[in-house]
This record gives structure tokens, C-alpha cells and sequence, in this order.
């Protein structure tokens, strides 16, 4: 899989990124919740990013 990255929050590599891959999909860095209640199946996680990175990213008209 190739991963280009579109956007981040800052210019390290251990902050909220949002990546497009060479199969027309989002790959999405963030925090991974343990406190929301929800049942999620094995193979699927949930990951928390900041609304501001959504928006940076629309803004850029990167996605």
C-alpha cells in the first residue's frame, strides 16, 4: 500500500494525520478512546482526531 499524508496538526510524527492510499481510501492517526461504551468487533478500532484537522483538511481541499 502506498500512503501519502494530507494533512496533519503539527509537523511530528506523533499527532492527529489524516493519510490517502493508493486504494482510494483515508487511513486516520489519532488517539485510540477506551472510554466510549461502544461494542466495536475485533478486526475494527475507533480512533479520536480533532474536529480542526477535518477542517484544515476540507479547507485545503484535500479530501
Amino acid at each position: 500500500m502506498k500512503v501519502t499524508k494530507l494533512v496533519s496538526t503539527c509537523d511530528i510524527k506523533d499527532c492527529p494525520t489524516i493519510y490517502a492510499t493508493d486504494r482510494g481510501t483515508l487511513l486516520v492517526q489519532g488517539e485510540t478512546p477506551t472510554d466510549h461504551g461502544l461494542q466495536i468487533p475485533a478486526h475494527e478500532t475507533l480512533v479520536e482526531i480533532p474536529m480542526e484537522l477535518i477542517q484544515k483538511a476540507f479547507r485545503d481541499n484535500l479530501i
